[in-house]
Order: C-alpha cells, then structure tokens, then sequence
C-alpha cells in the first residue's frame, strides 16, 4: 500500500493506493482516484517557471508547461528553461518553446509584457 496526498485540487485527500491492483480509497472525486493510479504507474506534473525577457519593464516571464510532463523529465525542462530569451512584447499563450525535451509538451507564456 502506498500513501498518497492528492494535488489535483486544494482539498488534498490522503489516498490509499493497492500497489497490485491500483485501488484507491480516501479520494473525494473521481479525479483522486486517477491520480492515485498515475502516481504510481507514471507520475506527471505542470511545470512552472520564469524565463528572461528583453525589452520589457521586467527582467523575467512566467511560464507554465501547456499540459503534464513526465516526473523524470522535470529537470530537463528547467534546464531547457535556463537559455530561453525571449523579446517584448510578449502575450499570454505565446509559446516560449514548442515540444520541451521532445515531452509534445509547449511551454507558454502566463503573462502579458508589453515593450517599454
């Protein structure tokens, strides 16, 4: 049995999940229960960050992963991160790097920068 907290929503239910047969108790919703099962088989997560931008009022941006990456893929992405220059203006949703690590995964922008 393995010993979860879930983090698909602020209530945090503590799962209980079979590690044979991927049972899940102690969810709240439906979604516990598959993130319960995920956790165990392959554990992903929404990755965020903030990347340099020129030309704009502020030195750095916000930006997310547009959808999950692996667990074991995390550290790459931040990696891949660390050398993104990006250049005002930028606007919420543009895409600071399109399939991240080869995840499929956009890492987008969350924040509007207009050039100073």
């Amino acid at each position: 049995m393995a010993n979860i907290i879930c983090i698909v929503c602020p209530k945090g239910c503590r799962l209980t999940v079979d590690e044979k047969t991927l049972a899940v108790t102690g969810n709240g919703c439906p979604r516990g229960a598959e993130y319960g099962k995920n956790e165990l088989t392959h554990p992903v997560r929404v990755v965020t960050s903030t990347v340099r931008v020129e030309g704009a009022a502020i030195a750095r941006c916000p930006v997310k992963t547009a959808g999950s990456v692996p667990k074991e893929k995390m550290a790459g992405v931040m990696r891949a991160l660390d050398g993104v220059r990006l250049t005002a203006p930028v606007r919420r949703g543009d895409v600071a790097v399109a399939d991240v690590c080869g995840t499929g995964v956009d890492v987008v922008v969350t924040r509007d920068l207009p050039a100073r």
